[in-house]
């Protein structure tokens, strides 16, 4: 086992945390407290600031075989950054330096403990956007990165993964290794930068990332449909698409979470009709652009049942609206479980109907919302569920029937540790036998985040 003062001798002896109730905080993520590992009890925290003394900690840890944990944002919900076993809490914290914002390239060169956050103010400081928004803006981007995050925005723009375009790494045995840079075309060798994105932090530690920019976008308009039956709210999706309007986001969320949301955040729900609301972000290249675009889908969504339009333009109305959106999780908590199963898109309604009737079945309500552009959804398990100890049944039967109708049981959220039974369920052996393989290779001691993403 590594001690305290081997790491005091790479780091700083004001960079390693051995006090209790000073590391508790580092124990923990946002994953429900129903479905959150039991942390271990013999953690030592260290703040490293280098890819150097990275480097040297992993070297170290190899050595005396000692379990890694890279802790970025603790944003995470399936319990990946969580330390399941004695060893080193790795946090990213001082990692959190913006290098470079490349106008000319459009790209941002950022530390992995940059946070989300930070990020969006400096391109918008530099007339630049990034594009995708996966929820909490205080998420690190180096956690961003190995969970490919999605969020709301991936409808038009995609997931964190079209906009990696080059980072640094250190491999779990040590050595240090860039990948990739300001490219927008590599075809040198396997992708092996695409391996690390969605690796949920096995493969090795990110501390630095070359990141994709856009130009900030002139116009945007934030709409919101009101729907007096959800069928019709979702109906509504497929017909936005074919109408050939590709919308920065299309999000789905019931009245009664809407207004959950907006009352623990002290703000107000701006919708008064309907009990089911898609909001649609546009964007375009002016707002004689994005004008046009909003009168189409209007007309759509007025064919579809929409009984009532909010039209938000000025950005901090449109700001509101969204942050009500990406804060569901904390205000619906405590609540057992947030599941995040993706179907195709045009499923959608089905499945949330072969939901609501597992969820009469037990005698419950299941609330909902999701990114209905791209079929992911996010089912809320309050904590009553847990209490009449039907949880796992529940979950069982929502994820057999987003397979049967050719979905997934995790499309953002990742396996981490909560979910390694469902990677075992759903996944073949063959597939499950390439992971290890592929951990092996990378991690040949089995270091770094051992019990997370793939079936031991």
């Amino acid at each position: 086992m590594v001690t305290a003062e081997a790491l005091k001798d790479i780091v700083g002896s004001d960079w390693v945390v051995t006090a209790k109730d000073q590391i508790e905080p580092y124990k923990i993520d946002s994953t429900p407290v129903a479905m959150m590992p039991k942390a271990a009890e013999n953690i030592i925290v260290v703040k490293p600031a280098t890819a150097q003394e990275v480097s040297a900690i992993l070297k170290l840890a190899n050595r005396e075989t000692t379990p890694v944990y890279v802790r970025g944002g603790g944003t995470g919900m399936a319990g990946a950054a969580i330390p399941t076993h004695d060893g080193i809490v790795l946090s990213m914290e001082r990692f959190d330096k913006i290098e470079e914002i490349d106008r000319r390239s459009l790209m941002a060169v950022a530390q992995a403990g940059v946070t989300l956050g930070e990020l969006l103010e400096a391109a918008d400081a530099e007339n630049m956007s990034f594009p995708p928004h996966p929820g909490d803006e205080g998420a690190q981007l180096g956690g961003l990165v190995v969970c490919n995050a999605g969020g709301a925005r991936a409808v038009k723009f995609g997931v964190m993964r079209n906009y990696v375009k080059g980072m640094e790494i250190v491999l779990p045995t040590g050595e240090i290794v860039t990948m990739g840079g300001k490219l927008l075309k590599c075809n040198t060798g396997l992708p092996l930068m695409h391996l690390i994105v969605d690796s949920e932090g096995i493969l090795g530690v990110v501390t630095k990332v070359t990141l994709r920019l856009y130009p900030r976008f002139p116009g945007t308009a934030t709409m919101i449909f009101s729907y007096d039956d959800r069928n019709e709210a979702i109906n509504t999706v497929p017909a936005i698409l074919q109408a050939g309007i590709i919308p920065l986001a299309i999000e789905y969320m019931d009245r009664d979470i809407a207004e959950l949301t907006a009352n623990y955040l002290n703000m107000t729900w701006p919708a008064r009709e309907g009990k089911a609301f898609l909001i649609i972000i546009l964007s375009g290249s002016n707002e004689d652009e994005v004008f046009s675009q909003a009168e189409q889908v209007v007309e759509v969504c007025q064919k579809h049942g929409a009984v009532d339009t909010l039209m938000a333009e000025r950005r901090e109305e449109q700001a509101d609206i969204l942050k009500i959106r990406s804060e569901v999780q904390s205000a619906v908590s405590p609540n057992a479980d947030s599941l995040d199963t993706a179907v195709p898109p045009g499923e959608i309604g089905t499945f949330m109907n072969e939901v609501d009737k597992i969820a009469e079945k037990y005698g419950t309500r299941i609330p909902v919302v999701g990114h209905a552009g791209d079929g992911n959804l996010h089912h809320i398990l309050m904590q009553d569920i847990a209490e009449r100890g039907l949880l796992d049944a529940i979950k069982e039967e929502v994820y057999d029937a987003a397979i049967r109708l050719g979905g997934t049981v995790t499309a953002e959220h990742g396996i981490g540790k909560k979910g390694i039974h469902l990677l075992d369920k759903y996944t073949d052996e063959r597939q499950k036998q390439l992971m290890r393989d592929i951990k092996k290779a990378f991690d040949p001691n089995n270091i770094l985040n051992p019990d997370t993403a793939i079936v031991p």
